[in-house]
């Protein structure tokens, strides 16, 4: 009998994997904790911070009760994740007493110490230096430079097998919902030289999947006039390209629907990247989409789908969605499910709106009761599993191809290219696995089909 499928209907598309810490302490060396909640760019964060930390001296460790202080790297997007960071404060307060918070609710340190005033430090989003300088001050360092040696491609709290890739920082767009702009400032680009040099480092250690992520990965390089250096250009486009040559998986994350999207395609279907989409559609209504202060030509968005799919007939479209967002009617939400049926997304996720504290959307009149937003919800995601569920079933018969994620004894959980990490569905081998290891791409052959995830054999 098959497992049961991994993937429930109310997936969390904007969470990180959960950290992987595998390092192991010298005697004497002293140790951070790291909790990381929040999206894979707060995961980066962490990553550099502990690389930094692995430097100076410091390990890093798994448990509460074996650190000298720990860092929790908090999440602001949402009043929901607000109150779950409260709360991971709370418990490493708990469970150590020695807590420095950074992260994008870093960017309210009154909230912070106002709930928890025993905190160390509070530092904001991406402020390396100034987490480097609370844990000196907790805890002084003591390398040994003969001992504490750091892997070339940093600390990394992924799997071996994939990394996320930042290539930005902040966003230009001023969507009336979010505050992500206020917490961690405009676009920022990374040189894409910079992020050639990492990811080439990154393949190099052993990574067989690049995941692109930035709040806004389609407008890379506008802040750099898309500048050319060292070789390499500052555009997406041309990022992709240099990326693909690389030998590994390559997958864009948080992609906004510019015009200039289209010249991804033909990358996808030469095999450079992953024939994979994320990209944040969040309505379909125009009138919604006004209210959001995002683009409203959800119609035009269908011309450009089936664009994308004449010429990358195995894309795979990824997005986001809110319901009940103030004013929506339901006339309004209609239109989405119409819109659903027609541009067929393969992999969907949905939030129910909620107000959060400094979004200019808590101001708009007509907000919808948390009743009509459940049934919404319900409603949108049942749609969007009948959708999920068909996409899948066509594909028992063929052969594709899968990244081996983990194996025990039951057998080998896996993905597709259709699949990213924690947020899609898997392909489960229950048979022939044995010798399978993590990072291992083989091809299967699809047998059976759930809403979420597939099972297969080895071909």
């Amino acid at each position: 009998m098959p497992r049961m499928s991994q993937n429930p209907p109310n997936l969390r598309p904007d969470l990180a994997p959960k950290p992987v810490f595998d390092s192991p302490a010298r005697p004497g060396q002293p140790r951070i904790g790291m909790v990381s909640l929040g999206c894979p760019k707060a995961l980066v964060d962490s990553e550099r911070i502990l690389t930094r930390l692995r430097a100076e001296g410091y390990a890093i460790s798994p448990d509460y009760q074996g650190a000298d202080a720990v860092i929790v790297n908090t999440c602001g997007f949402l009043d929901s994740a607000k109150a779950e960071s409260l709360e991971a404060i709370g418990e490493a307060l708990t469970e150590n007493g020695r807590v420095i918070v950074t992260g994008c609710l870093g960017a309210e340190p009154d909230y912070i110490t106002g709930a928890h005033p025993s905190v160390l430090a509070v530092t904001g989003p991406h402020q390396y230096e100034q987490v480097l300088d609370a844990v000196h001050v907790a805890v002084p360092p003591a390398p040994d430079p003969f001992v504490d040696l750091l892997p070339a491609a940093g600390v990394k709290l992924t799997p071996r097998h994939y990394s996320y890739l930042k290539i930005s920082e902040g966003c230009n767009h001023k969507c009336r919902f979010c505050i992500i702009p206020d917490m961690r400032g405009r676009l920022v680009s990374r040189p894409a030289h910079a992020v050639i040099r990492e990811a080439e480092k990154l393949v190099e250690a052993g990574v067989r999947e690049l995941l692109v992520i930035s709040q806004d990965t389609s407008a890379y390089g506008l802040d750099l006039k898309h500048a050319e250096k060292n070789g390499h250009r500052a555009h997406i486009t041309d990022l992709a390209r240099d990326l693909g040559s690389l030998g590994s998986w390559v997958r864009l994350h948080y992609v906004y629907p510019y015009p200039h999207v289209r010249d991804l395609i033909p990358l996808m279907a030469e095999g450079l990247i992953l024939p994979y989409l994320d990209i944040p559609f969040q309505h379909a209504h125009p009138d919604t989409l006004k209210r959001m202060a995002r683009p409203a030509a959800a119609a035009k968005t269908l011309d450009e789908i089936a664009a994308w799919r004449a010429v990358c007939p195995d894309i795979t479209l990824r997005s986001t969605f809110i319901v009940g967002y103030p004013g929506e009617t339901e006339e309004e939400f209609q239109t989405l499910l119409d819109w659903m049926d027609e541009a067929q997304l393969d992999r969907v996720g949905c939030f129910q709106y909620e107000n959060v504290d400094g979004a200019r959307s808590n101001a708009l009149p007509d907000h919808v009761p948390d009743e009509v937003k459940q049934d919404r919800w319900d409603r949108f995601m049942e749609k969007a599993q009948a959708i999920s569920e068909a996409k899948l079933a066509a594909k028992v018969g063929t052969r594709i191809e899968v990244i081996v994620d983990t194996v025990d004894d039951e057998g080998a959980t896996c993905r597709t290219k259709a699949d990213a990490p924690e947020i899609d569905g898997n392909l489960f081998i229950d048979e022939d696995f044995k010798g399978l290891a993590p990072g291992d791409i083989v091809t299967v052959e699809v047998e059976e089909a759930s809403e979420y995830d597939l099972w297969g054999r080895r071909a």
